[in-house]
């Protein structure tokens, strides 16, 4: 892959997280990385202090630094801010957060060497990880703590995982055939300052319910065949009335998923339903919302990714150091948030639709979709876990980015709190991955009990999809060894070639 900074794509970002494709540098990026470097050594030179480059850090920057301690100043600073918790990040986000700091530092604004951004690259091409604690950013100044780990592991010091093991960090960079490297002046506050944790963090959430929301759309066509619902409410007509393009977009897939069903065609006579539950009918009307929100979330996080947004920042063409406050994962946190918003409400949604398959008085299906109901439970409690599921995302959807605590002795007064607000959407995408995979199994049962009537072409085939991991449910089983097989179909997109619609437009 060829990297060229300021012009990353989701779906070069997609597919760098999931494989180990080899990363190249755009060559002319070392010409830029070398113009900032040397104004970062006039500035030194003469002397005046400039906050990060010879002065100390947060509510230390009044302090000037001697010239023979930067580079203690530098090496200090990543290993006093190594300060993080938790569980570590996994490889694959991990990768992702090396590749947008080397797009970031390569824009040449960071006044860093061509060397650091060589040393971070070789990382890379060894798989070798730094190891990063999950917690302890507040998303300002940019993501320090997560950020140390990563940075101090080019120094030799803390851990890094290379193909599942964990090794001290110099026994790693000898397996990348690299020294321990020395900072140079402002070279340390560069790795440390920015987003591209919380940044990361988020993208993985974002491509995470890029998948969910085709395998809900999917899931949603299928449970309205299995009710024996109508396919009016997708009339083209409805929604270009209202004229949001998500809702739009989703109406033409569900027209297009259900087109041809002979389930469907069974009842458009003689049905004495007037009008479907919402969970059913408003599908376009909420997963449109949802895909407009994530659409949104795309283009905030695409743009973020192809930043800089450590501080200082040094303009090469005037000399300039420039102190402000890119750091901030304002923009990050929002689009968390509505990630957050979006993955509750399409697996709300879907749990929704569970509830109604299992009802008879409703879907017109066996009680709770078993034909010896009574002495079998069917999909009852597998119910209560997509209830629970969607509860708990309740919670975990509150936004982070209304909170603040101030830091560092009030001079960082102001954070955003992005990098929680986007780790929390793994768990949440988890949890509507569960749910989906329960509708997905719940709907496929309904339209085998519609037998020997078939739905769509489309819907056959991911009704095929899904009984090629989980047979048909004839009396009570385990039934969590289904659920466990459907889940990570959902996860992995295996149902996203179903809605090529409703891609993301960002990508």
């Amino acid at each position: 892959m060829l990297l060229v900074p300021g012009s990353l794509t989701l779906a070069q970002l997609h597919g760098f997280e999931r494989s180990h494709e080899p990363l190249s540098l755009d060559p002319s990026c070392r010409e830029r990385m070398a113009a900032g470097a040397r104004a970062v050594s006039r500035i030194v030179a003469e002397g005046k202090p400039v906050y990060g480059i010879n002065t100390g850090f947060g509510k230390l920057a009044q302090t000037h630094i001697a010239a023979d301690q930067l580079e203690l100043l530098q090496k200090n600073l990543v290993l006093s801010h190594s300060v993080g918790v938790g569980a570590l990040l996994s490889d694959e986000i991990v990768r992702l957060v090396m590749l947008l700091k080397v797009a970031s530092l390569a824009r040449g604004y960071s006044g860093v060497r061509p060397e650091l951004v060589d040393a971070m690259l070789a990382l890379l091409e060894a798989e070798v990880f730094p190891c990063i604690p999950s917690k302890g950013s507040v998303g300002a100044s940019g993501d320090l703590a997560p950020l140390a780990h990563m940075s101090a592991a080019l120094l030799g010091w803390g851990e890094a995982r290379h193909r599942g093991k964990i090794l001290p960090a110099a026994e790693a960079l000898r397996v990348a055939g690299l020294a321990p490297i020395t900072l140079a002046p402002k070279e340390g506050l560069a790795l440390l300052n920015g987003t591209q944790v919380s940044t990361a963090l988020a993208l993985h959430g974002l491509f995470a319910a890029e998948n969910l929301f085709a395998a809900a759309v999917v899931a949603g066509a299928m449970s309205v065949d299995a009710a024996m619902g109508s396919d009016t409410p997708f009339d083209e007509r409805i929604h270009e009335l209202r004229g949001h393009l998500g809702q739009i977009e989703a109406a033409a897939t569900y027209r297009r998923l259900l087109h041809g069903s002979q389930i469907r065609a069974s009842h458009l006579t003689g049905d004495d339903k007037v009008q479907d539950p919402y969970s059913l009918r408003c599908q376009p009307q909420v997963m449109g919302a949802c895909l407009d929100v994530m659409n949104a979330a795309a283009l905030t996080l695409l743009t973020e990714a192809n930043g800089v947004t450590d501080n200082p920042l040094v303009f090469p063409e005037t000399g300039e150091s420039l102190s402000g406050g890119n750091f901030h994962g304002e923009p990050v946190a929002f689009a968390a948030d509505q990630l957050a918003l979006a993955i509750a409400e399409i697996g709300a949604l879907s749990e929704r639709r569970v509830a109604l398959l299992i009802d008879a008085t409703i879907s017109g299906l066996p009680p709770f979709l078993t034909s010896a109901s009574g002495v079998n439970s069917g999909f009852m409690i597998a119910h209560v876990t997509a209830a629970a599921l969607a509860s708990e995302n309740k919670s975990l959807a509150h936004p982070a980015s209304v909170d603040s605590l101030p830091t560092s002795a009030n001079q960082e007064d102001h954070v955003s709190m992005a990098t929680f607000a986007a780790r929390r959407l793994s768990d949440m995408a988890e949890n509507t991955a569960g749910i989906v995979a329960i509708e997905l199994l719940a709907a496929a049962q309904g339209i085998d009990l519609r037998r020997p009537l078939r739905s769509s072409r489309a819907l056959e085939e991911a009704h095929a999809i899904v009984r090629r991991v989980a047979p048909h449910l004839d009396g009570d089983r385990y039934l969590a060894l289904d659920i466990a097989a459907v889940t990570p179909l959902v996860r992995a997109g295996a149902f996203t070639r179903f809605c090529p619609e409703v891609a993301l437009s960002s990508s």
